[in-house]
């Protein structure tokens, strides 16, 4: 299953004998599936068809989705709407008037405006036209999707590449920490020497100090769950599909254990700075990813 991008557009013309049709779709980030429609009011009733056909394409994102239509000439006539044309009359010669201009209204520019032309109140919508609109919808979000992909796959492969390079600076980071082993005995060292400067201090309470001291130097377990974390986000860019909130969770931890070892890396001399520098390159690249991902559906 293919991961896809949120960000996209299509358009897709269509012909039946009723007439010509004209579907757009641009669809941009959002959180949730989000649609507008723009199209002329004698289209509405078909709102809910075109509606349901987006849903089986589309799960998350700002969709919108700009249709017109043509009747043919061997349609069924359509009703003309005298009150907007009537208002359309009306305003042009007021604003004419005012403005001391000459000139009759274009009866060509009134036609296309949109809700001019209605169905008789008690006829039924026609099928015919919805069937057209919705094989041009169809067309229309296909075509999206395919955009849609591409662009996915382009930001799916930078992201393997970033969280390749996480779990490479975990590795390097688990490395330089065996290394650093005495400088964390050393701070340790220091910590107790001050616990027991000219102070009594129970045994079992020193064993309690010792080992707090050592867990809170300790970075083996956030190194572990920074590496987990990676590559479970190579596994669901891998696997595809919805992937935008589930990664959203997975990098709030993964940024939670790099601040986590930044922490700890403090006063261990020149390996904490190295620790640092490579806990830091992985936060910038957790980042890119969180931000690329906001992106993904």
């Amino acid at each position: 299953m293919n991961v896809h991008s949120m960000t996209g557009f299509a358009r897709v013309r269509k012909q039946s004998d009723v007439g010509e049709v004209s579907v757009s779709v641009k669809s941009v980030n959002h959180r949730a599936l989000d649609l507008h429609f723009r199209m002329p009011g004698e289209l509405d009733p078909f709102e809910p068809a075109l509606r349901a056909v987006v849903k089986r394409h589309i799960v998350r994102g700002h969709i919108q989705i700009q249709v017109t239509f043509f009747r043919s000439s061997e349609a069924p006539p359509a009703i003309l709407n005298r009150s907007v044309l009537d208002a359309y009359i009306s305003a042009y010669r007021r604003a004419a008037a005012e403005h001391g201009l000459g000139g009759e209204p274009d009866l060509n520019a009134a036609l296309s405006l949109p809700g001019i032309f209605r169905e008789a109140p008690d006829e039924e919508p026609d099928q015919t036209v919805e069937q057209l609109l919705t094989e041009a919808a169809e067309e229309a979000l296909q075509a999206l999707n395919a955009f849609r992909e591409r662009e996915g796959g382009e930001i799916v492969a930078e992201l393997l590449d970033r969280a390749v390079a996480i779990r490479d600076c975990a590795s390097r980071i688990e490395e330089i920490r065996s290394r650093a082993l005495p400088a964390f005995q050393a701070r340790l060292a220091e910590r107790l020497a001050e616990l027991l400067q000219n102070v009594p201090i129970d045994p079992q309470r020193l064993a309690q100090e010792a080992a707090i001291l050592a867990d809170r130097s300790d970075i083996g377990e956030e190194l572990t769950r920074l590496r987990i974390h990676a590559v479970q986000v190579e596994d669901l860019l891998r696997k595809g599909g919805e992937v935008g909130k589930k990664l959203d969770f997975l990098l709030q931890e993964m940024n939670r254990e790099s601040n986590t070892i930044l922490s700890k890396s403090n006063g261990i001399g020149e390996q904490g700075l190295e620790i640092t520098q490579l806990a830091l390159a992985a936060r910038a690249d957790i980042e890119k990813i969180r931000e690329q991902s906001l992106n993904l559906e």
